[in-house]
């Protein structure tokens, strides 16, 4: 890595790949520049070749047998350093975090902590990759399993949480005795080189991670898809949408493998008539406008009883209103810029496409300029990709904008009568990764957690929000059933071998050699039972 200064500005982040241990330039590059000001240039970047893509596959492919020998404790060494490392240099990190990709620094810090708690419950995991020890059938015959790592991992990670997801694949695959290929987001490379560079200081040795930058289709994301085909890669972890995760999918299929797909959603959010309707005006606020609505776990529809949906929507609109929007490095702010201009541009389409289904506007989001910035914004309209909640009303589960997901500060208003149609609301959709209820009563939450079809469920929480030690993922189209986190992920990144060790001195065939007893004769109970 190396800097360049900016005039009146930070100074650029130059970067270059990293393949079997040593750093590679590309003649081509790119640049990320800060979605808060776009006069700064944040990080140039590589982009990589289909060539070099593959001559990291294969260093990984090399680097990996050696490193699966390392016992698992000692390669939680490694997790152990990298987590304090993490922990020492929190600070600079989270804002380097905000300025690259617009995360409101406090949202950056807990982004941040989210690494440093998956590096402290993984390093003691490298003491607890148990086998089992399994009774035989048959005598003078022990039989025992073991998890084994798969091989070379193919890693790709979106730029919303740019150090918190990636250490959430990046952490167990190693941990695991697994090498990996990571093709960080084009929206964060600067953050994901200080993060290998943080690796390095830690003590991985050279060709177990290898860092190849640059774009999704025909650049170094699709070339590293590729090499699952070229026989180089043989696990694929994605974060992102649910289109791209079809195709991964397919690829993986070919080759019978199981990819880890962690995608989209449209998540429900309901609020029942016996609600904390302030806890959930609260929740609901966070779920849908927390990080822009740039989650994959954000808000979609919110809905409502129709008995408490005249208070949900007056709360809502005043306070949808009133939040504070502008420079991600101001911790007053609610949040802050979009990501890129492809986020912003889609969000700008949904607005017609809402109003083409027959919904209204209770607030009606645009992007901020200077002559429209009002008394909530402190930004710089001029230079940044702003833009303001847009709130959906009068919203029926058949309409596009309450079926498709939308990264942006967006979120719809649905209202049901009663608990069986909100619930069907919440399923209504075909998307399953998280959940929430607002309800007083423990029936409703015994009834929505065992009914809904979302992999993560909130009781009185927003649908925003993962533990380092909860399984994190969804069903349908927001995943393949892999999870994310805690001790769950580990058969993402294991295969299990069964081996018998026969000590009898001759060949013993199970099943067949076992000895069969006499059945039992038969009980004359006919008389108890006429």
């Amino acid at each position: 890595m190396d800097v360049k200064p900016q005039q009146g500005l930070p100074s650029t982040l130059v970067v270059q790949n990293f393949i079997a241990g040593a750093p590679r330039a590309s003649a081509a590059t790119f640049e990320r520049r800060n979605p808060a000001n776009r006069d700064d240039v944040v990080t140039v970047a590589p982009l990589a070749t289909a060539s070099e893509v593959q001559e990291a596959c294969k260093a990984a492919k090399a680097a990996q047998k050696q490193w699966a020998r390392v016992p698992a404790p000692q390669r939680a060494q490694v997790i152990g350093r990298l987590g304090e490392l993490l922990r020492a240099n929190k600070e600079p990190l989270s804002r380097f975090v905000s300025r690259e990709m617009g995360k409101p620094l406090r949202e950056a810090r807990g982004s941040v902590q989210e690494a440093i708690d998956t590096a402290e419950f993984f390093q003691s995991e490298g003491r607890r990759l148990y086998g089992q020890t399994v009774p035989s059938e048959l005598t003078q015959k022990e039989l025992f399993t073991y998890r084994r790592p798969i091989g070379v991992t193919a890693v790709i990670t979106a730029g919303n949480f740019p150090i918190a997801v990636p250490s959430w694949k990046l952490i167990p695959a190693l941990l695991c005795g697994n090498s990996v290929v990571w093709k960080p987001s084009d929206d964060a490379p600067g953050v994901a080189a200080l993060f290998f560079d943080l690796w390095l200081r830690a003590g991985l040795p050279d060709g177990v991670l290898s860092v190849v930058h640059g774009r999704g289709a025909g650049s170094a994301g699709e070339f590293l898809v590729q090499q699952v085909e070229a026989g180089l890669v043989d696990k694929v972890s994605f974060t992102g949408s649910t289109q791209v995760g079809r195709s991964i999918g397919e690829i993986c299929g070919r080759q019978l493998q199981t990819p880890s797909l962690e995608l989209g959603g449209k998540n429900p959010l309901v609020i029942l008539a016996d609600a904390d309707l302030e806890l959930a005006i609260e929740g609901a606020l966070w779920a849908s406008f927390g990080t822009a609505g740039q989650r994959c776990t954000s808000a979609g529809n919110i809905i409502v009883d129709q008995r408490v949906m005249p208070e949900v929507r007056a709360q809502l609109k005043r306070r949808a209103e009133a939040l504070v929007i502008g420079d991600p490095l101001n911790e007053a702010i609610a949040y802050g810029p979009m990501i890129n201009e492809r986020f912003l541009k889609n969000w700008i389409a949904q607005r017609e496409r809402g109003l083409a289904d027959g919904a209204s506007l209770l607030v009606d989001g645009a992007r901020i300029a200077k002559e429209t910035a009002g008394e909530h914004f402190v930004g710089d309209a001029e230079r940044g990709l702003y833009a303001t909640p847009r709130i959906f009303d009068k919203v029926t589960m058949s309409m596009s904008v309450a079926q498709e997901e939308c990264f942006g500060p967006t979120v719809n208003l649905v209202e049901v009568n009663g608990f069986d149609e909100a619930l069907a609301a919440a399923n209504a959709t075909p998307y399953g990764l998280s959940s929430a209820i607002y309800t007083r009563d423990a029936s409703a939450m015994l009834r929505f957690k065992e009914g809904i079809s979302a992999g993560m469920t909130s009781i009185n929480n927003s649908t925003t929000g993962a533990e380092a030690h909860l399984p994190f993922g969804g069903n349908g189209w927001s995943g393949n059933g892999t999870r994310e986190s805690g001790i769950w992920v580990i058969d993402a990144y294991t295969r299990w071998q069964a081996v018998n060790v026969d000590l009898a001195g001759k060949l013993q065939k199970a099943q067949i050699d076992v000895a069969d007893a006499a059945p039992p004769d038969p009980l004359d109970w006919a008389a108890l039972v006429q």
